[in-house]
């Protein structure tokens, strides 16, 4: 790396002068409940689809890959996310089920990291979530599959400008 592409990375603004506080203390017991209220304070303060997460998933020789994609739905059977089966990613699921989701709202200073195991969901809610994305014209799609990460760990982390940024771990098995 040249010393002056490396001295322009290091000088680089990180985050914005104001950043939310938070009380790992005060935070809920369910971390999809404290996922949720984040979402909307980034909502509020205007970031763009705070939604959107990159998904890393592994192939069967423990290659990582990684992509951005958009949170579906967060219930008992998981975070959901969906796919093509003959994709990258899906393919990857097929052999090696595990994967990591990561969101971050840099105007916030905020991400949350969710780590786990990634299980197939219902024909019936895949077909549901084909037909409710822009642009459905009402074919059907035995391709797209719905999927739910069940979180090993959900952990929060909110930057501070001493650099003594807050992690919030949830081990969840």
């Amino acid at each position: 790396m040249s010393e002056s592409f490396r001295q322009m990375l290091r000088a680089l603004p990180d985050f914005p002068e104001r950043l939310p506080d938070f009380d790992p203390a005060a935070a809920p017991a369910d971390p999809a409940e404290l996922f949720r209220l984040w979402l909307a304070e980034a909502l509020t303060a205007g970031v763009p689809q705070p939604n959107a997460c990159s998904l890393a998933t592994a192939d069967e020789r423990g290659r990582p890959s990684s992509r951005m994609l958009i949170l579906k739905d967060i219930d008992a059977d998981g975070w959901h996310f969906a796919t093509f089966r003959e994709s990258r990613k899906g393919r990857e699921l097929s052999a090696n089920p595990h994967a990591a989701l990561n969101f971050f709202w840099q105007l916030q200073g905020r991400q949350v990291r969710v780590a786990g195991d990634v299980v197939e969901l219902s024909a019936e809610a895949s077909a549901a979530d084909w037909h409710a994305r822009p642009g459905a014209d009402g074919t059907e799609n035995p391709n797209w599959q719905l999927y739910a990460v069940r979180p090993r760990e959900v952990e929060f982390w909110q930057a501070r400008h001493d650099r003594r940024h807050i992690r919030h771990r949830y081990p969840i098995r």
